[in-house]
């Protein structure tokens, strides 16, 4: 704990106050969570207990704890229904696109000097 920064601590105390009340099942108010706070002799600014009353309502808390890996993401949708495609759901393959080597003229190699006259510097 000697390594948060004090609001860390504070939103920690907020949290695990809201987390006691549902688990006592007892109201989540930014009043009840003051009081909560207040009890176990934690000190926070006073917007922590209406930002988590307002955020961690029960619903939201059970929904939390029910849902593994939390509720982020949402990811993709679903694929799409089978219709009767037919040739229209054929994929068509593009054939890759061959690189074509340019000739610059001339024989220099990629350091400017000739070939063949041993690498230069190496």
């Amino acid at each position: 704990m000697d390594t948060l920064s004090a609001d860390q601590k504070q939103e920690f105390a907020t949290s695990f106050a809201a987390l006691a009340l549902y688990d006592g099942d007892a109201e989540i108010s930014s009043d009840s969570i003051s009081k909560l706070l207040a009890a176990t002799n934690n000190e926070v600014e006073g917007f922590y207990p209406i930002i988590f009353a307002g955020f961690l309502t029960k619903e939201k808390i059970t929904e939390l704890i029910n849902t593994p890996g939390g509720t982020g993401g949402g990811g993709g949708g679903g694929g799409g229904g089978g219709g009767g495609g037919g040739e229209a759901a054929a994929e068509v393959e593009k054939e890759p696109e061959v690189e074509e080597e340019m000739d610059m003229g001339g024989s220099m190699d990629m350091f400017g000097g000739d070939e063949g006259e041993g690498g230069g510097d190496y």
